[in-house]
């Protein structure tokens, strides 16, 4: 059975939503004020997104708690199912219950991984299970409940889900089951959940990320192993980067104080050089005040995800590069 997710309900204007929350935070008017000025037009949608995104980059984040989404999914396994349910600030689900569901004929929707497939084992896989149906049902016919013949019944078993979901949490799942590291399942539940928020609303749907993403931490901070494996990890620098980058400003700005006070100085690194051609012109403060845009510039080379990048997030198996 295919997994399916559909976007079923949602804020009736996440935008609008958004900017009446951050603005009651730092504006003197009442939210009833603010929305006067929406309805007047006296704000334009262009501002009110611009300001969310300047809001954003601060990280004061809990206004995106008030805007909710709600999604039907299907065709997912009991394995995925005990991996979704682990969520639970900021979501709240229904599940098909296998205690009030008997399934007629012994016959139940499962999923078999294409490793199964690939491997060979697609058909002993699939006759285990007929084999688990026919006991499932003999056992409800002999009066055993749903309730405990279902104790048969394996993770491979497909259940559906109806959940409501704010979009903080919802940018939470993105962080961590759109990384290329996540089970295949979550994987396509989260980039088929996220091409629904984009095909209602593309300017929220661009934070939906794996947190490596330029809109989200912007650098890797799993095992280097990992990242190196990762298709999409050349895209972004591996938080050992962070760190390398940190140490070799700090060096460079001591060296200049040890010239300042006219002490001898070893040769520079390639990184502390990169940091000196750029600096040059800077004053100490400066220096200081750019410690952070340097590295960024010089040591996190973020380039931005695209649609094709989800697509290789989406697969069941992920190619190494």
């Amino acid at each position: 059975m295919a997994i399916q997710v559909k976007l079923l309900d949602h804020s009736h204007d996440p935008t609008r939503s958004l900017y009446v929350a951050f603005r009651t935070a730092y504006s003197s008017l009442t939210p009833m004020q603010i929305v006067e000025r929406i309805e007047g037009e006296r704000i334009t949608r262009e501002q009110m997104q611009e300001f969310i995104e300047r809001r954003l980059e601060t990280g004061h984040s809990s206004p995106l708690e008030q805007v909710w989404f709600e999604f039907g999914i299907s065709g997912v396994s009991r394995a995925f199912s005990h991996q979704f349910v682990r969520h639970r600030i900021g979501i709240s689900f229904e599940q098909q219950s296998q205690r009030y569901v008997a399934f007629k004929k012994g016959e139940f929707p499962y999923t078999v991984p294409e490793t199964v497939r690939r491997a060979g084992f697609a058909e002993d896989m699939e006759r285990l299970l007929e084999d688990v149906g026919r006991l499932y049902e003999k056992m409800l016919e002999h009066d055993v409940p749903a309730e405990d013949a279902r104790f048969v019944l394996p993770s491979a078993a497909n259940t559906n889900f109806k959940v409501t979901i704010n979009f903080q949490e919802l940018l939470h799942i993105a962080d961590l089951r759109l990384c290329t590291r996540a089970q295949w399942e979550f994987r396509k539940v989260a980039s088929l959940m996220r091409a629904e928020i984009h095909g209602v609303f593309p300017e929220l749907a661009r934070y939906l990320q794996p947190k490596c993403g330029e809109r989200r931490m912007g650098y890797c901070d799993e095992s280097h192993d990992d990242w190196q494996r990762c298709p999409i990890g050349e895209k972004r620098p591996h938080k050992a980067a962070l760190f390398d980058g940190y140490r070799a400003f700090q060096a460079y700005l001591a060296r200049e104080e040890r010239k300042r006070l006219r002490k001898p100085k070893a040769k520079m690194t390639q990184q502390e050089a990169l940091f000196a051609q750029e600096a040059v012109s800077l004053t100490d403060k400066q220096l200081l005040e750019r410690k952070l845009a340097l590295g960024q510039m010089y040591l996190m080379d973020i380039e931005p995800l695209r649609d094709e990048d989800f697509d290789v997030i989406s697969q069941e198996q992920v190619r190494e590069r």
